[in-house]
């Protein structure tokens, strides 16, 4: 049994069609929202689950999976956007690092749209809750039928792509993003952390 088997079995034991999605949506969001580049690779998502965290490409790779194994068709779909839009929110915890968001190229967001009850779904489990307290959008719940919110806002046209294609958006990642990475990581760590307020 693979740790997928054993995590879709668990996640889905005794519940009908719109609770288990609901529950698969509501673990994979849970896990902490970290860019850990290695697994932005259609090949090696799984590893989310072994690590504990995980950023939008491998959360929504094993949402994927995960709703597949549901029989739901779905998609990927891929936004452009600019880490600076949150540079408010990033500027309250450090300047280097509201510095370094502005400096960053665009970049792109992955979700999932998910055919239910014939209409695609946009579905988006990308930060986990405790990042609600600082003014990032949570999903903090989902009634497994309608669209969720992005986390961000978009600075383009959205792209849609086949699960088939997941090889597609594999990140090229250069030593800037490497380091905004490790230093948005740490903050966002920081900011989960009980003791944490935006005073203190």
């Amino acid at each position: 049994m693979t740790i997928i088997d054993e995590k879709f079995g668990e996640w889905t034991r005794g519940k009908d069609a719109i609770q288990s999605r609901v529950s698969i949506f509501e673990k994979i969001r849970n896990i902490p929202y970290a860019i850990v580049p290695e697994l932005i690779d259609s090949q090696r998502y799984i590893d989310i689950l072994r690590l504990g965290k995980g950023s939008c490409s491998p959360k929504h790779f094993l949402l994927c999976e995960m709703f597949q194994r549901l029989g739901l068709p779905v998609l990927f779909v891929v936004y452009p956007y600019r880490w600076d839009e949150r540079a408010g929110i990033l500027e309250k915890y450090s300047l280097r690092l509201k510095e370094m968001a502005e400096a960053m190229p665009v970049s792109h967001h992955i979700a999932c749209k998910v055919e239910i009850g014939g209409k695609l779904i946009l579905v988006d489990a990308t930060l986990d809750p405790p990042l609600q307290k600082v003014g990032l959008l949570v999903n903090m719940s989902w009634n497994g039928k309608d669209d969720t919110v992005l986390p961000m806002t978009p600075c383009g046209e959205e792209e849609l792509y086949h699960p088939s294609e997941a090889y597609l958006m594999r990140a090229i990642v250069d030593e800037q993003m490497l380091l905004f990475y490790e230093e948005l990581n740490t903050c966002l760590e920081q900011i989960r952390h009980p003791q944490w307020s935006l005073s203190g």
